[in-house]
């Protein structure tokens, strides 16, 4: 979603306090809940402005969404980008670590979409998790092919298989430590750093005998 000139015209530093007091209003209410009148008294704002700069509550969640989605986006596009000797496995590592370096930085940015994974009232719910999955898959996918090109994983592997598992793990790695009932006791819930990185050397070794080479 493309914000309407008159948000564009703002300077960055206007338009990075109107994104934070959003993605604030929305983690914390969700898309139901959340009030235009609620952000605008946070901004002290008039409440028009906000549908001068984006035409209604869904174009703004939208926004915002995306523009949080971003930040993801880059953090991963710079692990798979970079220039590396690096194995698979050292790779996987790192991407668990900035998913977690993530949590630890824009815990709100995360709210926000587990507010998207469990609300059902938000508009384009459907289309934006498929956005973020495929994303998320091809992100990975492009990890394993690259590590089977090295032959770092069995030439007998299915890519689109294995890109399933490795992404359904490291999603629920990550939802595990900031919703109690995903924990489902075993520690992971709020669990120190230590423990964390214990975790990721854990389950990326669990991926290395499942689909490596040794």
């Amino acid at each position: 979603m493309i914000p309407l000139k008159t948000f564009q015209n703002l300077t960055k530093a206007k338009q990075d306090i109107i994104i934070h007091a959003a993605v604030e209003e929305f983690s914390e209410k969700g898309y139901a809940g959340a009030s235009i009148n609620s952000l605008v008294n946070r901004l002290g704002i008039a409440k028009g402005s906000i549908f001068q700069y984006f035409g209604d509550k869904k174009g703004l969640f939208l926004f915002v969404f995306n523009k949080s989605i971003d930040m993801i986006k880059d953090d991963l596009r710079e692990i798979r980008d970079r220039p590396t000797n690096e194995d698979l496995f050292t790779r996987l590592e790192k991407t668990f670590q900035a998913g977690v370096i993530f949590l630890k930085e824009h815990p709100r940015i995360y709210k926000l979409y587990l507010k998207v994974l469990f609300e059902s009232e938000i508009p384009f719910r459907n289309e934006i998790l498929l956005s973020l999955r495929k994303n998320s898959l091809n992100y990975i996918r492009s990890l394993l092919e690259t590590a089977k090109q090295r032959g770092e994983i069995r030439n007998d592997i299915d890519i689109a298989k294995a890109s399933f598992v490795v992404d359904a793990v490291m999603d629920r790695f990550l939802q595990a430590q900031t919703v109690l009932h995903l924990d489902a006791g075993l520690g992971l819930f709020k669990c120190s750093e230590e423990d964390v990185n214990g975790w990721i050397a854990g389950l990326v070794d669990i991926i290395r005998f499942g689909i490596g080479t040794i």
